[in-house]
């Protein structure tokens, strides 16, 4: 016996080795969400933790041991004895470090990197795998469709084509199934006993519930049934059949032309769906006791009920019984393990607000003995009077209606004999369908020659006749030979039909991870074929005599781009080649949108998006900026545009890479002129400077406080913006404020006087700013420049030009000190950051020369900024 602990207080387990007479505490370092044992080793469990690992113990929980990290919850599997060759094998689905989710098998004391397998290539859709007897079923979705594997007895996996119908399995009879199908707008339940090959309505009861006639012609009325299954295990759903009573169906469903939703009654069959029975008018819930002997009905109701009603003669009459004096709110139906239970168990409550009610109900007191052979009867499994089901005659004992005894052990089939194979008992194979003759045909999408593709010389293949018997028939002789697959020789044959492909059907592949290429081959001798792969990265690599090509070729790309994979295959008989193109990319972490703080109007703005990392693949980059109401979409990081009109404009970019999109937002202010000015600080500020752009924000704006409490300017003429990199520098922005109404505007004077201020007062070391404690920080002027004046009236067109021939003098000046001098004051420049962690902002100022005097002569006139503004720009705040 085993007790799990509150996780809330400890986690532990409680063990007891002797029937709960004493437990013996045992502490675990993790916390148990749920736990699976071996369907065969008692002693053997699995222990799923709250975070997501995977734990395995040998000794009934007393010590443990980790399988995997991971690990997708309720997706973990014992192995299946008959298809797992080791007992102690685990199937669980885990999620890789990158967020994709594989399908790993392992030993449960075993599970290391080297040990684990991976059944299925590449990668599976998170919470897909399933481990069901003989099979093992994953999802892959590629192209936005869902594509379902199986793997049958731990073979390969190949890829399944789903009906659109659910298919209610009946229990206890091989090869039938009901389904629902639609037809001309109208769902009608079907049925068939081998498995689908053939179809039909069901036929409807020939009396109703009080004995009248039922009027029901076929095809045009037959009974429907609504076909789905509980999902709660303490009811029984809507149809129910059980393995050990394998002739007894019991459904709720209508009588008409269609299913419905309204005039539902209750029908049963005991002969396997031929004919079939109403025995309620409303729904009811139905449980099988004494393997199908007795048959428990109560009905679906939200009001409390206290009778129920029991039928001995599968169906045929029914007794109504009380099992409670008060009524009860019924909320699911127990019946007790055992093969020859008679005992059932009703939970609920009398009350909304009572406590939960149980009530047992034991019928072995209406039986006074056992069945003996004389209270059975034979019956034959037939459909529609045909007795070969599945290619054999099954004749079953089933209890006399008149016979009240107690049935106990079920004993199954009496007698089952082969039948003689014909072609009922046969389907159309892969990629043939079946037509009017009633022949099975290749379609038109099928070449038949296809199939001996991975054939080699001197080997053998089955080559199929069109035809294949239904999966577990079992007949034997007549047809069975002419139907069957025969064996012909592997032709030799060129390559045709080359295709490359990713394991996931995808066109993308991550920088630095394996990316799965699955060559594919329509017709060709794969084992005597050279096979040339060319990665498009300067690697390729070839294979001679190659026995399987289903693992897939693996590669990793160190470099992100679009790659050209081509694949040539050759062999005697000649050749093929195909090429896929494969976008490699990494995941873009952050976006930074570099333009200048203030531009002029109508002169172009270069805005550039800096990436990181810088390379990450193909992009897509949407803008939008001023008053557009539609973005600009394009393919490179940087786009040029104008403002024609003063004011502040925000501009946004998003880039988009694969399945992520990012997005910075930054704000320009435009004017007709303005001043810049450059700022140098106290060197001591260089030790606290992170260069990080919160911290060039929180300085920007510290710098522009202490310069309006020094100079009374007011803050609006004043934009101040921190530049990465060191030494640490600033500039300066003198801007035309001017009142919402548009008037008393500031004329280039009024900017020259406040410049003038501010360069006073930053030569005479009046602005400065407390960074910590004990630690003064003093601001410099550095070089002052003008931004132009724009102004092409013709009365100022002699001023303007003798402006252009100061220009050309001064920058001949400059020119010939630096040849000669080698040094002159820092002039002030634009500059782009092409990487936020990158230095290229570096202040032209020594700490040296950190505190010039500049005379108003060097204060340059509109125009000359232009001629010397460089094409980068300064990154945005």
């Amino acid at each position: 016996i085993m007790l799990l602990t509150d996780p809330e207080i400890e986690s532990s387990l409680l063990i007891s080795s002797d029937e709960g007479a004493t437990y013996q505490k045992y502490r675990l370092n993790f916390y148990i969400q749920s736990l699976l044992f071996h369907p065969k080793q008692e002693d053997w469990i699995l222990a799923y933790s709250q975070d997501q690992k995977l734990y395995s113990s040998a000794e009934f929980g007393r010590r443990w041991q980790l399988i995997q990290e991971g690990v997708i919850p309720n997706r973990f599997y014992w192995s299946v004895m008959g298809s797992n060759k080791e007992p102690d094998l685990v199937h669980l689905e885990a999620r890789t470090m990158d967020g994709h989710s594989q399908y790993l098998t392992c030993r449960m004391q075993n599970c290391t990197e080297t040990n684990r397998n991976k059944p299925f290539p590449g990668y599976i859709d998170p919470d897909s795998l399933i481990v069901q007897d003989d099979y093992v079923f994953v999802q892959l979705t590629s192209g936005g469709r869902p594509h379902y594997y199986v793997s049958y007895r731990r073979n390969a996996f190949a890829q399944m084509k789903l009906p659109k119908y659910a298919l209610p399995k009946v229990a206890g009879i091989k090869g039938m199934f009901l389904a629902n199908k639609k037809i001309d707008n109208q769902v009608k339940t079907f049925i068939t006993y081998n498995k689908g090959r053939d179809w039909r309505l069901l036929q409807a009861p020939d009396t109703d519930l009080r004995g009248d006639p039922v009027r029901c012609l076929l095809p045009y009325c037959s009974l429907h049934l609504h076909l789905k299954v509980s999902e709660n295990p303490y009811t029984s759903g809507i149809i129910a059949s059980k393995d050990t009573a394998p002739s007894i169906i019991v459904a709720s469903g209508n009588i008409g032309s269609e299913l419905s939703d309204s005039d539902i009654s209750m029908f049963v069959s005991s002969d396997a769906g031929n004919t079939w029975r109403q025995i309620f008018e409303e729904e009811h819930s139905v449980l099988y006791l004494d393997q199908g002997g007795v048959l428990v009905a109560m009905k679906h109701t939200s009001l409390p009920i206290r009778h129920l009603w029991l039928s001995f003669d599968e169906g045929r009459s029914w007794s109504k019984y009380s099992f409670t004096s008060i009524p009860l709110f019924v909320d699911g139906v127990l019946g007790e393990p055992g093969e020859e239970t008679l005992i059932m168990t009703v939970f609920g409550h009398f009350s909304h607000r009572s406590e939960w009610q149980l009530v047992k109900v034991d019928y072995k007191s209406i039986f006074d003995r056992r069945c003996a052979e004389e209270d059975y009867r034979p019956w034959q499994l037939h459909s529609q009077g045909e007795a070969c089901i599945m290619g054999a005659k099954r004749i079953y004992k089933k209890r006399k209606s008149e016979r009240k005894c107690m049935q106990g052990k079920y004993a199954g089939a009496m007698e089952s004999e082969p039948c003689v194979c014909t072609e009922a008992d046969f389907d159309c194979d892969y990629g043939y369908e079946r037509h009017s003759n009633g022949q099975c045909l290749p379609a038109f999408w099928f070449n038949p020659s296809s199939l001996s593709k991975d054939c080699s010389l001197g080997q053998s293949y089955l080559n199929s006749t069109g035809y294949r018997k239904v999966v577990s028939n079992n007949c034997t002789d007549g047809v069975r030979e002419q139907y069957t697959a025969k064996p012909q020789k592997c032709p030799g044959k060129a390559p045709r039909g080359l295709r490359i492909v990713t394991a996931d059907g995808k066109l993308t592949a991550e920088q630095g991870h394996n990316v799965t290429l699955m060559v594919q081959l329509e017709e060709g001798d794969v084992q005597r074929t050279l096979i040339q792969v060319d990665f498009g990265d300067g690697i390729a690599v070839s294979y001679v005599n190659l026995s399987s090509m289903e693992d897939g070729i693996k590669h990793v790309y160190q470099n992100v781009g679009i790659f050209r994979v081509t694949v040539q295959v050759d062999n005697s008989l000649g050749s093929d080649s195909a090429v896929l193109y494969l976008h490699v990319t990494c995941p873009l972490e952050h976006v930074h949108l570099s333009l200048p703080f203030v531009t002029t109007k109508n002169k172009e703005v270069n805005a550039t998006a800096v990436l990181w990392p810088s390379q990450v693949g193909t992009l897509t980059y949407v803008w939008w900026y001023g008053n557009n109401t539609e973005p600009l979409i394009t393919l490179e990081g940087s786009i040029s545009f104008k403002f024609t009109s003063e004011g502040m404009n925000t501009i946004t970019v998003q880039v988009s890479a694969g399945n992520a999109i990012l997005q910075d937002t930054k704000t320009i202010a435009v004017y007709e002129e303005f001043r810049s000015l450059r700022l140098s600080f106290s060197p001591n500020l260089d030790d606290y400077n992170p260069d990080i752009p919160e911290w060039r924000r929180d300085i920007s704006r510290v710098i522009k406080k202490s310069l309006v409490e020094a100079t009374g300017v007011p803050a609006q003429h004043i934009l101040v913006a921190v530049l990465p990199g060191l030494p640490t520098a600033a500039e300066l922005f003198v801007l035309p404020y001017q009142d919402p109404t548009g008037e008393n505007k500031r004329s280039a004077d009024d900017l020259e006087q406040i410049s003038e201020l501010l360069i006073q007062k930053l030569n005479q070391n009046s602005v400065h700013f407390e960074l910590k404690p004990g630690v003064q920080v003093f601001v410099h002027a550095a070089h002052l420049t003008a931004a132009p004046l724009v102004d092409l009236t013709p009365a100022h067109s002699g001023s303007a030009m003798l402006m252009l021939l100061s220009v050309v003098f001064v920058g001949l000046a400059v020119f010939v000190i630096y040849k000669f001098k080698r040094k002159i004051p820092g002039i002030n420049v634009y500059a782009q950051m092409q990487n936020e962690k990158e230095q290229e902002m570096i202040s032209p100022v020594s700490h040296s020369e950190s505190r010039p005097n500049i005379p108003q002569t060097e204060l340059r006139r509109p125009g000359q900024l232009v001629d010397e503004k460089v094409e980068s720009q300064l990154i945005g705040e």
